[in-house]
């Protein structure tokens, strides 16, 4: 029997995420399965990956052969190393000290790198929703200055009709109080 160590897909339409399995090779992707070591969401970013590292190393030496997506995910994890490594110390080429040495040192620099992007992709988010606030406090603004100035002018149009109407008021007036004056030249 052939064991695999494959992706099992779960989730909605185009929102997948998957379990990571342990096989035969034989059975349908989504059907039975001897082992679960784990789950794979590729919809966050970066990738969620949870992965039960000592199931996949057992694994691993037990001959299970892994997809070429599951290939990744266990080299990203550091499982192929780390079985890399043991089979130096089973060798003799290295001692048990020397290889958990190197591989916390892998571990530590890839920690650091999944910080930094993560740290990345959080100040460029923070960035650009900072530009946005920005433009949208622009338009804010220019928008407030447009009614201003529309206010201003409807409240400088209907002065100057108020002071046209005084006007003819005043002249409506004056030419009556003309009016009632008896004219004296005859």
């Amino acid at each position: 029997m052939s064991v695999k160590i494959r992706l099992s897909r779960f989730g909605r339409k185009r929102y997948a995420y998957y379990h990571i399995v342990v096989a035969d090779s034989r059975a349908p992707r989504d059907g039975k399965f001897i082992e679960r070591i784990g789950s794979y969401n590729p919809n966050t970013n970066p990738a969620t990956i949870d992965l039960n590292f000592d199931k996949a190393l057992d694994w691993l030496q037990k001959g299970a052969q892994p997809t070429d997506t599951c290939r990744a995910i266990l080299s990203y994890k550091g499982v192929l190393l780390k079985k890399h490594l043991q089979l130096g110390v089973n060798k003799g080429a290295l001692t048990q000290d020397q290889a958990d040495a190197k591989f916390n040192a892998w571990a530590a620099e890839k920690d650091s790198k999944i910080k930094a992007k993560i740290d990345a992709l959080r100040t460029n988010e923070r960035d650009v929703n900072k530009k946005r606030v920005e433009a949208e406090s622009k338009i804010r603004e220019a928008r407030a200055e447009a009614i201003a100035k529309r206010n201003a002018e409807r409240a400088a149009a209907e002065a100057a009709a108020k002071a046209e109407a005084e006007a003819a008021n005043a002249a409506a007036e004056g030419t009556e109080a003309n009016a009632e004056e008896p004219s004296t030249e005859a």
